[in-house]
């Protein structure tokens, strides 16, 4: 088979993961572009596991690495453009905080809030991810599918059965490409908005520590993070993983965590939020992978 993009084997893929922990893929592939990946995915044998990476945030994985093939979209499909006066084409690889600051140049209102996501367009269509009061199925109207056999779908937004950190209709296809749907309004507006909400974020988040971002999905009516904190978790370690001080639903990696310390840690907050407050915590964060 001959690929225009890069496939590695046995690849480590804590260097890939914003939590900087994981296993090594059996097979990494870089695509060059989204018709190299369209070809790559048509020639891997039918049942090949597959697995995708963007920033690597939201995402665990764990020490004993990942069987089958893994793509990683990071610096690939990231075409961008106009589609229309108030439609814009956003392919997978593209960072959500890349695609608020092109809408905002262009005067487009409604995709700031994307600012706050820390990964790429994929995973937050995967997983409808949101940040300050935005989710970002909100402003999707259609996406472009691709399934194990390299045939390439479209779909409309109700195709899809979305709701809080949650898409349910996938079935098999994988996201290549969104249309966005936003509104005429003003440029600079928009931009200080986007400040606005980075200001927040920094303020309110360990930003310039390794996590993976939010760990828990917000129960009804409360606070994921209040919850922890509550519970007298801030800055309880198990080895090199630890709840962040600055904001209770991260885990921060110390330096030296396992994938192992960090998932234990994980069901730690889970049981001791189950036991004093009778609620049942999901995560966000997505596990994947085989234990060492």
């Amino acid at each position: 088979m001959v690929t225009r993009g890069t496939l590695l084997n046995n690849e480590p893929l804590a260097k890939y993961t914003s939590w900087r922990v994981g296993g090594p893929a059996q097979h990494l592939y870089i695509p060059e572009n989204k018709a190299d990946l369209i070809e790559f995915i048509a020639s891997l044998p039918a049942g090949e596991p597959l697995y995708w990476m963007g920033l690597g945030s939201n995402l665990l994985v764990r020490d004993g690495g990942i069987r089958g093939t893994v793509i990683n979209t990071r610096g690939r499909l990231k075409e961008m453009y106009l589609a229309d006066s108030e439609r814009v084409y956003v392919e997978a690889g593209v960072p959500c905080a890349h695609v608020a600051r092109f809408c905002a140049d262009l005067g487009l209102t409604g995709a700031e809030f994307l600012a706050g996501i820390p990964g790429t367009m994929g995973g937050a269509l995967k997983m409808n991810a949101g940040a300050f009061g935005g989710e970002t199925w909100s402003i999707v109207e259609k996406v472009e599918m691709i399934n194990p056999r390299g045939g390439v779908i479209q779909r409309d937004h109700h195709e899809f059965e979305v709701a809080y950190r949650s898409v349910k209709g996938l079935a098999d296809e994988w996201f290549l490409s969104a249309q966005l749907k936003l509104n005429k309004g003003n440029s600079e507006a928009s931009q200080q908005h986007i400040k606005a909400l980075l200001e927040k974020r920094n303020a309110s988040q360990p930003t310039n520590k390794p996590t993976c971002g939010s760990v828990f999905k917000n129960p009804p009516g409360d606070y994921a993070a209040r919850l922890i904190e509550a519970c007298g978790l801030k800055g309880f370690a198990i080895g090199g993983a630890v709840v962040s001080e600055k904001h209770a639903n991260f885990i921060e990696n110390r330096g030296n965590a396992s994938s192992e310390d960090i998932e234990t840690l994980i069901e730690h907050i889970q049981t001791q939020v189950q036991t004093q407050f009778g609620i049942s915590l999901q995560t966000e964060v997505c596990r994947v992978g085989d234990k060492a």
